[in-house]
C-alpha cells in the first residue's frame, strides 16, 4: 500500500485559533488516508500584537499596545469565544502574553511517544490553558502533564532546557523558510495555508 500523505500542523498552545482548528485536523485523519505530523511554531505575540497584562477581573495593569492592536486583540477573544461557545469549549483570555517555549517542547517529547500520547498531550494542554487552569512556562506541570497523557516523562526537564529549544528554534526557521508567520498553519503537497477556514480548502483536496 502507498505511503498517506502527510499534512504538516502548525500550533502553537497560546493560540486560541490553533485551539479551535485541533479537532477538525484530527478529522483529517479519521476520513482520509492521510498523517499529520504536527509541529510547534512559537508566536512571537509582542513583535505584532504589542503586549499587555490584565488582573483576575480584566483591569489592565501593564501595557505595550497601540488601539489599533487592542480592537484586533479584543475581536479575536470575541470571535474565538464566539465559536468555541458553538462546540462547548471555554476560551479565557490569558493574563499576559506566555512564552509556550516549554510547552512545544512537551509536544515534541510526546510525539515522539505516538500518536496516543500525542492527541493526549494536546487535548490536556490545549483545553487546560484556555481555561486558565496550566501554567506552559513551567517544566514541572508540563512533565506533569506528558504522565497524565501516557507519555514516559523521563529526562524532559534536561530535555526543555536544551536539545528542546534547539529543536523548536529549527523547527522555526524551517517554517518560515516555507511562508509560515502564524498558526494555526498547513502544508498539503508544499502548498502552505494558513487559518482554520481552510480546512475545507484541504478536505476538498484531498477528496479531490
Amino acid at each position: 500500500m502507498a505511503e498517506p500523505r502527510t499534512i504538516t500542523a502548525y500550533i502553537d498552545y497560546k493560540s486560541p485559533y490553533a485551539y479551535l482548528a485541533k479537532d477538525p485536523v484530527y478529522e483529517l485523519e479519521r476520513d482520509f488516508p492521510v498523517r499529520v505530523d504536527w509541529l510547534p511554531y512559537v508566536l512571537d505575540i509582542p513583535s505584532f500584537l504589542g503586549s499587555a497584562r490584565v488582573d483576575e477581573n480584566g483591569r489592565v495593569i501593564e501595557e505595550q499596545r497601540n488601539a489599533h492592536q487592542w480592537r484586533r486583540v479584543r475581536y479575536s477573544y470575541m470571535d474565538c469565544r464566539r465559536q468555541a461557545r458553538k462546540r462547548g469549549l471555554v476560551i479565557r483570555g490569558p493574563q499576559k502574553i506566555w512564552d509556550s517555549s516549554v510547552a512545544a517542547c512537551g509536544m515534541l517529547f510526546a510525539k515522539r511517544q505516538g500518536t496516543v500520547a500525542l492527541r493526549r498531550y494536546n487535548d490536556v494542554a490545549f483545553e487546560r490553558f484556555w481555561k486558565r487552569e496550566l501554567d506552559i512556562e513551567n517544566p514541572d506541570v508540563i512533565r506533569a502533564v506528558l504522565v497524565e497523557a501516557g507519555a514516559d516523562a523521563t529526562g524532559f526537564s534536561t530535555y526543555a532546557k536544551g536539545q528542546g529549544r534547539e529543536e523548536i528554534e529549527g523547527i522555526g526557521r524551517a517554517a518560515e523558510a516555507l511562508g509560515v508567520f502564524g498558526v494555526p498553519s498547513f502544508v498539503v503537497d508544499g502548498e502552505l495555508f494558513w487559518g482554520r477556514e481552510h480546512l475545507i480548502d484541504i478536505r476538498a483536496m484531498l477528496a479531490g
